[in-house]
């Protein structure tokens, strides 16, 4: 078995104890870099110098930014520290303290955490990091994008001074090479790629397509049909988006799953380990995910929005094409996000400055996904429309003739409306010789006793000419 080039050239320089920043692609196996030289280091319940330790407390700690990154890298370790006997404990947000609570309690060797839930732990005194040797800082950019520098400080603040630091990280921004230079010794820098256009992994091939938000999903259940698309990737930009695109997928007959932060942990750890075991097809998420999964099997990438900057671009098409496969990359751009993936195709050095307008139909579509000519956006027939339940005012309007008289239909009553209309009025308000004497009604009255339609219109017919001033004209004689 071939070690990646960044576990080729950290091994050695971590097992002396050595501070180190590893920068590398993602992808290419950064945490055994880091993770076999913590496993070797520990000491072992049944070693013999076990006693000599801090009885329980735990010997090194790996801090990593999201929850699906920390459970990745805590299960790596318990398959490679497997025969050890080393006890490695995740802890993260999201989730009920009692567990973590008792298992610390219970005494653990290696702790993999989330900066927020780490702190919680250490201000309620139930985790002690004064005696790790070892603390690992993974993906150390994304938890500056994710404010979490400051509690990160903390932490390093909590830990002895002598412990070995190791720092990985796809990119190196300018505060995290301040943090380096402020809490390691004399670390040794190991990059085993030089240029930031050789950060995306090599073996994907990337697509770019000037696509209408409304036709995204018919392509995307397209491409889902391909000749080659095993499980795939979904990334939106936001919650509400991750959760439509899933539910459309799901209607159109796919197996699909969001994942995004509005979902309970135990919701989003259920849909991972689904999407691992093969037994989900699709994976729609927000970038909470994306540095997080690293699953084997995932042909397809497909970025459902343009990405906010490189960074995020990078991320993102590397959970496709991991550890030596192939992948593919497809990036929806919409119009007005035109000028924002320019810049990332300027920075990455990427040669689609122009994207080729597409849609559900365009030929070049199926050319270059290899999806068979006829292939629709569904595999399963639309559920059929329930039938709208007639309700009391359907049934009204039916008895109307239509939509209330108006098409043809005889109003309720119109005979008399119309036989008040054609009523001449005379200066008295009462009716004229040939109207219909007055209807006595009680309808509408607060205190239902008989009123007439002649006294209405006589207390109208006063308040026209009072409103005139005194000795009024008579009120004109009005011919319907």
């Amino acid at each position: 078995m071939t070690p990646f080039a960044i576990q080729e050239m950290t091994l050695s320089v971590a097992l002396m104890g050595t501070d180190l920043i590893g920068q590398a692609r993602t992808g290419t196996g950064k945490t055994l870099a880091f993770g076999i030289p913590v496993l070797q280091r520990s000491i072992a319940p049944k070693d013999v110098d076990y006693a000599d330790i801090p009885q329980g407390k735990p010997q090194a700690l790996i801090v990593a930014p999201t929850r699906e990154l920390a459970l990745q890298v805590s299960n790596d370790l318990h398959l490679a520290g497997k025969d050890r006997g080393l006890r490695v404990l995740t802890v993260y947000g999201g989730v009920g303290y009692d567990q973590q609570l008792d298992t610390l309690a219970s005494g653990v060797d290696i702790v993999v955490g989330t900066p927020g839930r780490l702190i919680d732990l250490c201000n309620r005194r139930a985790l002690d990091i004064s005696h790790v040797h070892a603390l690992v800082l993974d993906e150390a950019d994304e938890m500056l994008d994710l404010g979490f520098l400051p509690d990160v400080e903390r932490i390093l603040s909590m830990t002895p001074e002598t412990r070995q630091t190791m720092l990985f990280s796809a990119t190196m921004p300018a505060a995290i090479v301040s943090l380096a230079r402020t809490h390691m010794r004399h670390p040794m820098n190991i990059r085993a790629e030089s240029s930031y256009d050789t950060t995306m992994v090599p073996a994907t091939a990337q697509f770019i397509y000037l696509a209408h938000d409304l036709d995204k999903p018919e392509i995307i259940a397209r491409v889902l049909q391909a000749e080659d698309a095993g499980k795939v990737i979904v990334f939106t930009r936001t919650k509400r988006q991750a959760q439509r695109v899933a539910d459309d997928l799901t209607e159109r007959g796919f197996d699909a799953s969001p994942l995004h932060g509005d979902m309970a942990q135990v919701a989003r750890e259920k849909a991972l380990t689904k999407f691992r075991e093969d037994k989900l097809r699709v994976l729609v998420a927000t970038d909470v995910a994306a540095r997080g999964i690293d699953v084997a099997g995932v042909s397809h990438v497909i970025n459902y929005t343009c990405p906010e900057d490189d960074k995020t671009y990078v991320h993102r098409i590397g959970r496709t094409g991991r550890a030596g496969a192939t992948g593919i990359a497809i990036t929806f751009v919409d119009w007005a996000d035109l000028h924002r993936w320019k810049m990332i195709n300027k920075t990455l050095d990427l040669p689609f400055d122009e994207p080729q307008e597409t849609y559900s139909t365009s030929e070049h579509l199926y050319h270059d996904q290899g999806i068979a000519p006829g292939t629709k956006g569904r595999i399963v027939d639309p559920a059929p429309q329930a039938p709208r339940e007639r309700t009391d005012r359907d049934r009204d309007r039916g008895d109307r003739g239509g939509r209330g008289g108006r098409d043809g239909g005889e109003r309720k009553g119109g005979g008399d409306r119309n036989r008040d209309r054609n009523r001449t009025r005379t200066r008295g308000g009462e009716s004229g010789a040939d109207g219909p004497p007055p209807v006595k009604t009680t309808e509408g009255s607060p205190d239902g006793e008989a009123r007439t339609t002649g006294t209405r219109n006589r207390n109208r017919n006063r308040r026209r000419r009072s409103s005139g001033g005194g000795d009024a004209a008579p009120a004109a004689v009005v011919e319907a």
